[in-house]
């Protein structure tokens, strides 16, 4: 079995944004435990920026300033790698450092290129630990945290399962922060938006996802064919448990039964978006329950300045995503059409999105 073990920053740091060492050591015994079994790991990991922080003495007035937050994470990474190295070599594990960045599953080749890295790490019997090159990478640091790198790795090297380790026991029927009647959900087979509104925003200060962005994770994996457990990382075997899926240890967000290609997957949920297409009834039913191309014909307005190849956003008129997939035609384009349409034009269509490059996600 192949497993992706992602830990956020409020697992792998203290309150003090110190590294957690005895939380390091504590995975590194389990994944040790997996060898012996014939399982394989790959380690995702958060808390550069916050160990960053701690070194330089700058937990209590943490920057806004995108360009000292990336100065910031290339010290902590080094400390993070320096832990990673010290923890799996107590158990005769080798490291091995893989900083990806959003270009890595944006550019086709180098997504490519990033699971045969991967994939070869793991035929050595090195354990990669990989993270976010927040060093670069300002988006990682603005917008989100390694959870959705997770859910990509585990996609990239084909994984069986996806664990999350967090600073909480599950995903929660509410936010137990602030809800006591909260209680603990086992077991998921369709994340449906009320779930992730209970979910809430981020845990701590030293983390920048939460149990929401946990959850568009497992949908990510899910898509993938891949079974994730959201579970606590305090908690003792978790790995070792989840690997025997024990029930009641966490939860369970089972694989979806029909699941995406990579190629797919890639356009659904690697490659951002840089406008919205907004599509009539009869173009919605024409994609969603007869597997058709989006033709222009279809679309009622679109937002955004996008060229050929480029990602779109499907909706439908109440502005709900129904689907995503690459441009045939810009925005340019798509506006001269539109003209030709109106009173005294020429009228006519052309496929926007081909159905070989779209993905329904309803």
């Amino acid at each position: 079995m192949r497993l992706v073990v992602k830990l956020g920053s409020s697992s792998v740091t203290n309150s003090d944004g110190s590294i957690s060492h005895d939380t390091l050591r504590s995975v590194s015994s389990q994944i040790a435990g997996l060898r012996q079994s014939g399982h394989s790991a790959v380690i995702v990991s958060s808390g550069a920026i916050a160990s960053g922080l701690n070194t330089l003495g700058l937990v209590d007035r943490r920057p806004s300033d995108v360009s000292v937050l990336q100065a910031i994470s290339a010290v902590g990474q080094s400390r993070l790698m320096a832990a990673y190295n010290q923890a799996l070599g107590e158990f005769g594990l080798i490291a091995g450092q893989v900083l990806l960045s959003p270009l890595d599953f944006i550019n086709r080749q180098q997504y490519l290129h990033a699971r045969q890295t991967l994939g070869k790490l793991l035929d050595l019997g090195v354990v990669p630990v990989v993270n976010e090159n927040d060093a670069v990478a300002d988006d990682e640091i603005r917008f989100g945290d390694n959870d959705r790198i997770a859910a990509l790795v585990a996609n990239l090297i084909s994984a069986d399962l996806l664990v999350l380790l967090t600073d909480q026991m599950g995903v929660y029927t509410s936010d137990p922060r602030v809800d006591a009647a909260a209680s603990l959900v086992e077991e998921i087979d369709e994340i449906s938006e009320v779930l992730k509104e209970a979910a809430g925003g981020p845990g701590t200060e030293r983390g920048s996802g939460g149990m929401a962005s946990k959850l568009q994770a497992a949908s990510i994996a899910s898509w993938s064919g891949i079974d994730v457990l959201i579970a606590s990382a305090t908690r003792e075997s978790v790995l070792l448990e989840a690997c025997e899926r024990k029930p009641g240890i966490g939860t369970l967000v089972n694989r979806r039964r029909a699941h995406l290609s990579a190629r797919k997957l890639w356009i659904a949920f690697a490659n951002p978006s840089v406008g919205k297409v907004f599509v009539d009834d009869g173009a919605r039913d024409a994609i969603v329950e007869h597997s058709k191309s989006l033709l222009s014909v279809g679309v009622r307005s679109f937002e955004g300045s996008f060229l050929e190849d480029d990602s779109v956003e499907i909706c439908d008129l109440k502005g709900y995503v129904i689907a995503k997939g690459l441009a045939r035609v810009s925005s340019e384009d798509l506006r001269l059409v539109a003209k030709d349409r109106t009173p005294g034009g020429q009228g006519g269509s052309s496929i926007l999105v081909h159905r070989d490059d779209l993905v329904v996600l309803i």
